[in-house]
């Protein structure tokens, strides 16, 4: 039984949220807070009294554009606390999924809020409450949140072939299709080195083991990728050649 912090500077939102997750059998208790920082007030006595206080909280649904402080920095400062809840956003705007799980959200719900979906988050929180299932963290190493058609998704990071810049964007391949993400290339190449993940070019960052084919004509290099082929930037080149030698063992 969960015991629910919502919070949503628009009041109608919030009275619509609160009844939603009053209704499900799951939750406990569900109290609003109308701000960030009576939020933070709130949050700031449930961890110092201890999970066994009748005003702990459990998980926190958290509008990101709030007046004031946003969710985004109500998550930052709750990552500070020794114990603090989980956190799941909820929100009307799909660009922030990414920083968001960089957050250690559980989940990322759309508005308008549907029932269905509502409870999908509720039953992530508590297998994590319950213990049933990996760290937050984990859902945001392994997967990456993509929208389609205004849900989120999550795309496992194993899955992605290659990823293409496309200004402040990303575009994820993948052997079913391509998804864009609002998160630039480089900061993916940051994320991603130790999966295996490595730039060839300026606009390219691939999977090494996703490398059908290296190959070199009149010194220039390119790899296939499924039925892409993409080239290699000098710059990139002898690293690039040098990694895959070792990766099979020659």
């Amino acid at each position: 039984m969960l015991r629910v912090l919502a919070v949503d500077d628009e009041e109608p939102a919030l009275e619509e949220l609160l009844y939603l997750l009053r209704a499900d059998p799951r939750i406990r208790s569900a109290e609003g807070a109308t701000g960030a920082t009576e939020a933070l007030r709130r949050i700031g006595s449930a961890v110092e009294a201890g999970p066994d206080d009748p005003a702990a909280i459990d998980v926190v649904f958290l509008d990101i554009h709030m007046a004031g402080l946003t969710g985004l920095d109500v998550a930052q400062l709750l990552a500070g606390f020794a114990a603090p809840p989980l956190i799941v956003f909820v929100t009307a705007h799909e660009g922030f999924a990414v920083h968001a799980f960089d957050l250690k959200a559980v989940d990322y719900v759309l508005k308008p809020v549907r029932r269905e979906r509502l409870a999908e988050a509720v039953r992530r929180v508590a297998e994590q409450v319950g213990g049933r299932s990996a760290p937050a963290h984990d859902t945001a190493h392994d997967q990456i949140p993509v929208e389609l058609g205004g849900v989120i998704r999550f795309i496992p990071i194993d899955d992605i072939a290659y990823a293409e810049a496309q200004g402040d964007y990303a575009r994820l391949h993948t052997a079913a299709g391509s998804h864009l993400v609002r998160v630039p290339l480089t900061t993916l190449e940051e994320r991603w080195r130790t999966r295996g993940f490595v730039r060839i070019h300026r606009r390219h960052l691939v999977a090494l083991g996703r490398i059908d084919e290296l190959r070199l004509d009149a010194g220039a290099m390119s790899v296939r990728i499924g039925t892409a082929e993409l080239a290699v930037s000098r710059r990139h080149t002898r690293a690039l050649r040098d990694l895959l030698m070792r990766q099979t063992g020659r």
